[in-house]
């Protein structure tokens, strides 16, 4: 069960200034909604895919972070991070990522079971890839929601997912400056 990357990429760049998207993954099924409306499910199994509502499936396809315009919707919250890769051998990827990569994080489980997934893109501009193996600090920057704040302290580790596989882990080491009057983390130390 291994999901390309840039299609996994690609559905998950569908991301509104306008609009919340979640990400959610369960029994092998990657599902997202838009302002809590079921717009697209894929098997990750199988690679089958539905979409429910082509308007808004399509409609944000091609943004990515640096095209959308974050003034009326959530923001983002930026970390500074030690990111770890896992080996090939140990479950990892067999290539390495480059900067703006967007894997899911995921933070908590249940009775092995991915609670909620996080979009995220990973950005660093001292090498050109980071290898399965390597560890390097980063900067992480999350689409900013309400339930994302209890893992947000120095020192927390998350899994780094594509699909269901872990691929490595992060911990957060700082955080930067939002700039726009959003709150300031971690907001219970």
């Amino acid at each position: 069960m291994e999901l390309c990357v840039s299609e996994f990429r690609n559905e998950l760049v569908k991301l509104s200034a306008m609009m919340k998207i979640h990400k959610e993954i369960k029994n092998n099924e990657l599902y997202l909604y838009q302002n809590g409306a079921l717009i697209y499910k894929k098997w990750l199994a199988t690679g089958e895919s539905k979409v429910f509502d082509l308007m808004a499936y399509d409609k944000y396809t091609l943004v990515s972070f640096n095209e959308v315009e974050y003034g009326n919707s959530n923001s983002l919250v930026s970390v500074q991070a030690e990111l770890e890769l896992h080996l090939t051998n140990d479950g990892g990827r067999k290539t390495g990522i480059i900067s703006g990569y967007r894997p899911n994080h995921v933070f908590e489980y249940k009775q092995s079971q991915i609670l909620q997934t996080y979009i995220g893109d990973i950005n660093f501009s001292e090498w050109p890839t980071i290898e399965p193996g390597e560890k390097k600090i980063v900067k992480i920057r999350f689409l900013d929601f309400p339930s994302l704040h209890q893992y947000l302290h120095v020192g927390r580790v998350w899994h780094i997912h594509e699909g269901e596989r872990v691929i490595g882990k992060a911990r957060i080491l700082s955080f930067y400056d939002s700039g726009d009057g959003g709150p300031n983390f971690p907001l219970n130390p």
